[in-house]
Parts: C-alpha cells; structure tokens; sequence
C-alpha cells in the first residue's frame, strides 16, 4: 500500500508497506527493525512480539522519544506486560497495531512535529 508521494525531508516517512517490508527515502527495507525519525535501526531487534523484553526496548529508550508505536506483524497482537514494564517507567507511551497501521499511526505522528518509534516486528513462525 503506497502511503505518501515523498519523504518530508530529513524524517523517516514511511513511503509505502506491504507485508514484510517497508520503503522509507527511496529504500527498501524488511520488517523487523526500530524507525526513529532520523534513523533506522536493524541490530538488536526482536523479530517477534514473544521476543519483546525490557532488554530488547533499550534503543527506545536511549533514543529519547516520547511514544512508541509498536507494529507486531500482519495481525495485533499484545505482549506481556513485563516486556513493556520498562517504557512505563521511563514514561514512554506506547500503541500497539498490526505493522500497516502502525506505519499509517507512525507518519501522522511525525507529521505532527512530535518524535516517535516505530517498531515493526515479524508474524511469530
């Protein structure tokens, strides 16, 4: 699904998403990595949402934004409330959809002027 025309400048938009991957600035990228507004992230990510652990959110938290979206595959589903244990400490928000509506959630945010990250996760096998 074609989600915007161009990026807007220096930011992250995500440009278009079908399942498994995402274009943003012109590229190609699989699912399974951490979008930040100005950088993207592929090291360290959990592929699915039985992975997510306090540990694996620390980009997130390092990363100083405000909100996290969370994208967990082709259909929402919710981790366990010890993954995201860390993000309510740090009092950082967070929302969890399917990866298209998060890639949608994620670009009206941006367009917004706050900082958000987006984390796209892979359907468990």
């Amino acid at each position: 699904m074609k989600m915007v025309l161009d990026d807007a400048g220096d930011l992250n938009v995500i440009a278009a998403y079908t399942a498994g991957e995402v274009g943003i600035r012109g590229q190609a990228h699989a699912t399974r990595l951490l979008v930040l507004p100005r950088d993207i992230r592929r090291d360290g990510i959990p592929a699915t949402i039985d992975d997510l652990a306090p540990d694996t959110l620390a980009p997130v938290l390092q990363s100083g934004v405000g909100i996290l979206i969370l994208g967990t595959g082709e259909q929402q589903r919710f981790p366990s409330p010890e993954a995201l244990s860390c993000l309510m400490q740090a009092r950082i928000g967070y929302e969890i959809m399917d990866n298209a509506a998060a890639c949608r959630t994620f670009n009206i945010i941006l367009g917004e002027g706050r900082e958000a990250a987006l984390l796209l996760l892979d359907d468990p096998a």
